[in-house]
Parts: C-alpha cells; sequence; structure tokens
C-alpha cells in the first residue's frame, strides 16, 4: 500500500467498531484539497486553515493541520491495510507513541494481544498471519510467521501505556527451547530496506571436531586442532582465513568452531557482505552491536568471499577491503570483541597481500583435497579412491554410489570467412 506525501486519512478512527477504516478511492484526492467526507465523521484530520491555527493555542501538533488521507488499490492486500490501520492513530496524535519488539521464536499457543484486547481485523495466508487489536488508548498489530518468529506494535496515548500494553502483549510468548546438543544457536544478519540492518537466530546442525576429524587431511586436521581449543584469553588475531576449492569443507568446519568456541564466542554470519562494508551504517550496527551483550566474542562469517579478498580487491571493491581491515586491527574494531571468519576458494598467491600479512590472521588454513591414501580410509574398502585423491564432497558422493548429473556440450566451431 503506497502511502505518498502525507496521504493517510484518519476520518474513520471513531466508527462504531473503533477500526481506523482506509477511505477508498480510485485515485489518491488533490492533496491541497479536503477529502469527501460522510455526515457525522469525526474532523479531528481535517485541514485547518491559518487563521484556525492562530486561534488555538494548543495547535502545536502538525498533525492537527496536515491534510491525512489513506488511498487503497487492488494492488493493495489485506496485510497492507492492517499495517496502514495501525498507523493512523499514531499519525494523527491521538496516539503519540510507539513500540515494536520482535521475536525470533514465538510459542504455538501464544496470541500475541493482550486479554483485555478487542480483535477488528485479522488477516491469514499460509506464511503469516496480522491482527489489528484495540484497548482503551491504545492500538496493537499482532504477526506471525510459520517459519515461527513474531512482531508486535503497540501505539498509545503516553508511553507508560503502551510499554505496559507491549508486555502484557508478549509475556510468556518467547519459546525458550534448549538446543539439542549436536546443534548450536548462530546470528544470520541482513540489511533490510525496511528494518536497516536486523539480525535472526536459528540452531543449526554443528558435529563435535572429534567426529568429523577424519574429513579433513593431515595437515588440515592438525590445524583445526589448535583453533577448535582457543579461548577468550588465546585468541591473537582478528582474521579467520579458510581458503581452498569448494567441496573441501570449510563450511562444515566453522560450525563445528562455532560449536567448541559457543561457550564464550557467538558465532554470525552475515549474509550479504557486500553491502555489509559498501555501507558504513550497516557496519556501524553490526559492529557495535548491543550494549546490553554480555562481553562474548563475536565471530563474523562471510561465505565466498573472493571478490573481497583477492589481489586486485583494492582496486575493483573500493573501500570495502579498508574496512574489513579495519575492522580487524583498525580503529574501528577497537574496544570490540570481533573477529572476522573469511572462507574463499581462492588460492593462497591470489589473495591481497594485506589480509595474509603476519600478525593480521588468526589463521590461515587452506583446506584442500584428501590424499589418496587418506581418501581410500575414509571410504574402506568397499569403493576405491580416486588415485589423485578426493575432496569430501567426491567422497560422500562416492560413498552413496550417487554421482552428479552432469551434461557438457563441445562447443561447435566457429565460422567465418578468412581474408
Amino acid at each position: 500500500m503506497s502511502i505518498p506525501h502525507q496521504t493517510l486519512d484518519a476520518q474513520a478512527a471513531h466508527q462504531t467498531d473503533d477500526a481506523p477504516d482506509p477511505h477508498r478511492t480510485g485515485v489518491a484526492p488533490d492533496p491541497g484539497q479536503a477529502p469527501d467526507r460522510p455526515a457525522g465523521a469525526d474532523d479531528v484530520a481535517r485541514p485547518a486553515g491559518a487563521d484556525d491555527v492562530a486561534r488555538s493555542e494548543g495547535a502545536d501538533d502538525v498533525s492537527r493541520v496536515l491534510p491525512i488521507r489513506l488511498t487503497a488499490d487492488d494492488s493493495d492486500e489485506p496485510f497492507d491495510v492492517i499495517d496502514a490501520l495501525t498507523l493512523i492513530r499514531f499519525t494523527n496524535g491521538e496516539q503519540p507513541f510507539a513500540r515494536t519488539v520482535r521475536l525470533d521464536r514465538v510459542k504455538p499457543d501464544a496470541t500475541l494481544i493482550p486479554p483485555d484486547g478487542r480483535l477488528l481485523r485479522g488477516v491469514r495466508e499460509d506464511t503469516r498471519r496480522s491482527q489489528l487489536v484495540t484497548g482503551t488508548g491504545w492500538t496493537l498489530r499482532a504477526v506471525r510467521w510459520h517459519s515461527g518468529g513474531g512482531e508486535v506494535t503497540v501505539t498509545a496515548e503516553s508511553e507508560q501505556l503502551a510499554d505496559q500494553v507491549l508486555e502484557r502483549a508478549i509475556a510468556g510468548a518467547a519459546a525458550e527451547e534448549k538446543p539439542p546438543t549436536d546443534t548450536v544457536e548462530m546470528g544470520f544478519w541482513y540489511h533490510s530496506s525496511r528494518r536497516g540492518a536486523y539480525r535472526t537466530t536459528r540452531s543449526i546442525a554443528a558435529a563435535d571436531w572429534a567426529d568429523i576429524r577424519r574429513n579433513y587431511s593431515r595437515p588440515v586436521s592438525a590445524a583445526l586442532d589448535s583453533l577448535m581449543t582457543l579461548t577468550a584469553e588465546t585468541v591473537t588475531g582478528r582474521l579467520l582465513l579458510l581458503h581452498g576449492p569448494p567441496g573441501t569443507g570449510k563450511t562444515t568446519a566453522l560450525r563445528s568452531l562455532a560449536r567448541a568456541w559457543r561457550d564464550w564466542c557467538q558465532v554470525d554470519c552475515v549474509l550479504d557482505p557486500d553491502k555489509l562494508f559498501g555501507e558504513p551504517s550497516y557496519l556501524m550496527d553490526l559492529v557495535i552491536g548491543d550494549d546490553s551483550d554480555d562481553g562474548r566474542w563475536r565471530l563474523l562469517l562471510l561465505e565466498d568471499c573472493d571478490e573481497l579478498v583477492r589481489g586486485e580487491a583494492k582496486y575493483a571493491t573500493g573501500q570495502a577491503l579498508s574496512r574489513l581491515l579495519n575492522l580487524t586491527d583498525g580503529l574501528l574494531g577497537q574496544g570490540r570483541n570481533v573477529m572476522v571468519g573469511i572462507t574463499t576458494n581462492e588460492d593462497l598467491q591470489q589473495l591481497h597481500p594485506a589480509v595474509v600479512r603476519a600478525g593480521r590472521c588468526l589463521a590461515q588454513v587452506e583446506v584442500g583435497p584428501l590424499a589418496a591414501d587418506e581418501a581410500q580410509q575414509w571410504l574402506g574398502d568397499t569403493t576405491s579412491a580416486p588415485p589423485g585423491g578426493a575432496t569430501l564432497a567426491d567422497l560422500f558422493a562416492l560413498r552413496s554410489g550417487r554421482r552428479p548429473v552432469e551434461l557438457r556440450q563441445e562447443p561447435e566451431p566457429a565460422g567465418g570467412f578468412y581474408l
């Protein structure tokens, strides 16, 4: 639902069902012309002239003198209507205080609605549900996603009332599930055009290092052994670099690392690293974090960031590489216990020298294929290993007996005239 320059109509804010209904019209009215109003409609949002403002001693609220209209058309959905109705009383000044809270996991039986609330609108789809609820001096919108999360927005006549209504709405709603021992809670960051920097959490499968150590070559296993036993007191660098061909188990190792470090380090995956280092505001929101955190270290994972760390990165990505390096050992990272973990398919010789310089990296590990004898030991006696060794992905495919379908077409010889 588009809400262009000053286009909310609060004329129905006091209808018989207390619902701030939208004023539907095919063409948005001229912002300079008062909208058609039904007989008896409340004039709280009617534009006032300059003389009226001068005569009104308390007219210091700009919402009292501006036209407020809402238009809807057939491109809008019921969810859009609820979103707009939620804001009407906030916009016209009746309920000038708003609060919003987001929950990653909500109990299945939680309503996110205070007991004394009255349901005005309700929408349900395959993946989400939205409800508009009202009470004395307040309006609430409750959204539930089928992924398990939820969001509650409250507008109210006072800050204290907004806080009280929100507290009653979410009381006991958060699901405090204890994750299984073979999982670890990991955060996922992304930048939303609506919310800005946003973090959600999920429990992901993470095997114990002792159970997957055999998936890596001897040199790689030895290097990862030392990483798994690190503590907050023994951190000596801020950049963790895992590089090597695809399918060698870099991501699997990082999940196991998140499990090994979970007592002292929170691991977060950044889903849009190009935007992270391209927008300073996003980077600051993520790095500064919550002032109420418990002082734990944080490891920010950036997967498959070849373009960020390769040799020509400074030229190709502008300030992105500089901001990455500043985060690891520059002013930006000072006072924040933040490490950065990067996976890349690039060879070590192709990486930018500034990335791999001595003292910057906590570790740089090249994760390569298993040698032929290691691959054969991994497979056992039932399957023969390739003579040149194999990646972890290849070994799983060989053991299952299924190979990916591949179709390669030879390019046709180019025709043309010879001079």
